[in-house]
């Protein structure tokens, strides 16, 4: 009976049992709330009592504004953003120092009115102590993001309420404040929480761009379209310990702010800061080849470039002339059967390691298609905001939620109507959202958020990614009913190091790039064709238009303009491996890699699969049994 309740009975029914019958409502309501509802009856909180928030005098909150001037500064743009679409939906965005003093508020006129009747208001405190369960103070007491919505409140006249909220961090993890979105409980914000999420990662970002004195500053991520943007990871070093970082720079090692001052630089890296500075690349301890910049103390800390919009193009035709000529028989085969496929209506999956090509070679699928001339829209399915991916992908309707734009969206689906629509990383995609992606491309039909006529659609789909999909339905990160349906037919781009005859292919590289009569010198190609290129054919691109810009026309290019990376004594031709033989080196890899990490944390499972970045499933499943025969530790 419970499961079939509506959200807001079962917080009501929950609310009987906690405060009429002393019932801890496990399972009716998230457990943030319960332990927040826990805290406030033990400070001896009134629940049915209406609060006393007085706001402080004016001269007070010009005082705390003042004391907080560098918050309010960095904030200032996503306050302004988010209004104005607040505006739209009768909503507040709401700013709060680190102890939930409000500093600024802004947003719908009517809404702000109906929040000043319960004291949500510039120079009033909404910290848990004085006025109960909220997403504001909650946030600060569990430091993470929170929604509260309605009778989630502590105090029951806050019950009008719908409050999504998430902390601020200082690059040196002090929590400096909390950005929040707050409507009325009678109305959906589902998507508040992810625009605030949103928000703050350009605030934390921000932080950075001013510098931090005597650090080394690393810019960090998987994809280099990324770097400059709030999704990167940011890490600052001085004397050799990691002193400052984002969230996501936490994230890309497990690390949570509390271990800021304490983990060391080799600690994390293989190699030193000079690769990255050469190369624009380094590998972590754990082999992951990660993309980056670095910013030495007085350099300019502000990205080259700064988006705040998911990764996606729309475009009838691109072309990489470097690149996309390149497709050898055995590919040339493999693009016509997949044409073949593709015209047929049936999607196509490319699978392969980051900077094989999946999308040239996507590309060139849609340039050969009977849908050539129509649109090819590229999603990438990792970098688009997390929270938002819904309404991105889906579009909505005028007023559909928080911050949707006031004429609606028609949505990524919709724009590649009649054409190729790519999903890059689709291994990237959340959970959640599966489920509609698959009945969409089941039914070819679509109901934007906020309701509407469905709308019919018609496009092909190619999908790619550098994960092992078997291995997350495995692991139940990706549903198995979906990838059957985007797997009628697959294609396996190799990496670079198994390239039959890498000599030949840096030749007809160059040839296609350089009009300018270089030319390389035969040291300088055997170096070329003998490195693995572990960034694949986008990283060996990439170094020979470097090549191109640091030369001369009608130059030659020798040893001593490659990279550092290249430029090893003895450099002997690689032997091409065979596709078994590369996958074989690399298991080996990875479970000494795996192996390692339990050892270094002392057979701890747990902490080792997060120090690698996977599940423990998928620990237990490559480390079954250990070299005495028993199973790994807990």
């Amino acid at each position: 009976m419970q499961q079939t309740m509506m959200p807001k009975r079962r917080v009501d029914h929950a609310r009987r049992l906690f405060f009429e019958r002393g019932i801890a409502p496990t399972g009716e309501v998230p457990n943030a709330i319960l332990q927040s509802w826990q805290r406030c009856q033990r400070m001896g909180l009134q629940a049915l009592a209406r609060p006393d928030i007085e706001p402080v005098p004016e001269t007070r909150l010009r005082q705390m504004r003042e004391s907080r001037e560098k918050l309010w500064r960095l904030a200032r743009a996503e306050l302004d953003t988010l209004a104005g679409d607040a505006i739209a939906t009768g909503s507040i965005v709401i700013l709060t120092d680190e102890d939930g003093w409000i500093l600024d508020a802004e947003g719908s006129n009517g809404f702000l009115d109906k929040a000043g009747r319960v004291a949500l208001m510039p120079g009033a405190c909404w910290n848990e102590s004085h006025v109960g369960t909220n997403a504001i103070g909650t946030a600060i007491v569990e430091g993470n993001p929170i929604e509260v919505v309605g009778g989630e409140h502590y105090f029951a006249p806050h019950g009008i309420l719908s409050c999504s909220a998430v902390p601020i961090h200082d690059p040196f993890g002090q929590l400096v404040g909390v950005l929040d979105i707050s409507g009325d409980a009678s109305v959906p914000h589902m998507h508040a929480l992810g625009l605030a999420r949103l928000a703050v990662a350009h605030i934390e970002h921000r932080y950075f761009d001013e510098g931090i004195a005597d650090t080394q500053l690393v810019r960090l991520h998987h994809d280099p379209a990324l770097l400059g943007t709030a999704r990167e990871g940011l890490l600052a070093f001085r004397d050799g310990k990691l002193v400052a970082a984002n969230r996501n720079g936490l994230q890309l090692f497990g690390l949570d702010r509390g271990e800021l001052g304490r983990v060391s630089y080799h600690a994390l890296f293989e190699q030193s800061l000079s690769k990255l500075r050469d190369d624009g690349v380094l590998a972590d301890r754990h082999g992951r080849l990660l993309h980056g910049r670095l910013h030495e103390d007085g350099d300019d800390a502000r990205p080259r470039r700064f988006s705040s919009r998911p990764i996606t193009v729309s475009s009838v035709a691109r072309n990489d002339s470097a690149v996309a000529p390149l497709f050898e028989p055995e590919r040339e085969t493999e693009l016509e059967r997949a044409r073949r496929v593709l015209d047929a209506g049936l999607p196509v999956l490319v699978l392969g390691q980051t900077g094989t090509g999946k999308e040239v070679f996507a590309r060139e699928l849609h340039r050969r298609s009977a849908r050539a001339g129509k649109p090819f829209v590229a999603v990438n399915c990792a970098a688009l905001p997390e929270g938002l991916i819904e309404a991105e992908l889906f579009g909505y309707e005028d007023g559909a939620f928080t911050g949707a734009r006031k004429q609606g969206s028609a949505g990524l689906l919709r724009q590649a109507d009649g054409g190729v629509l790519f999903l890059d990383e689709i291994g990237d995609m959340p959970l959640a959202l599966q489920p509609r992606l698959l009945r969409v491309l089941q039914e070819r039909e679509l109901t934007p958020l906020g309701g509407g006529k469905p709308v019919r659609l018609d496009f092909a789909l190619v999908c790619a990614t550098h994960q092992d999909l078997e291995r997350l339905i495995d692991e139940g990160k990706f549903r198995a009913d979906l990838y059957y349906r985007i797997n009628d037919h697959g294609v396996r781009l190799p990496a670079l190091r198994e390239h039959a005859d890498r000599t030949r292919l840096v030749r007809d590289l160059w040839a296609r790039m350089e009009r300018q009569q270089r030319r390389l010198t035969e040291d300088a190609l055997a170096a070329l064709a003998a490195y693995p290129w572990p960034g694949n054919l986008r990283q060996l691109v990439s170094c020979l238009r470097t090549l191109v810009a640091l030369s001369e026309p009608a130059g030659t290019i020798g040893l001593d303009l490659l990279p550092a990376y290249l430029r090893t004594p003895a450099m002997e031709p690689v032997p091409a491996q065979t596709p078994s033989m590369a996958a074989l080196a690399l298991d080996e890899m990875e479970t000494r890699a795996m192996r390692d990490a339990l050892q270094a944390c002392d057979g701890n499972v747990a902490h080792a699969a997060r120090r690698l970045g996977i599940s423990r499933s998928t620990l237990y499943r490559r480390l079954g049994s250990d070299p005495r025969g028993s199973r790994p530790p807990n």
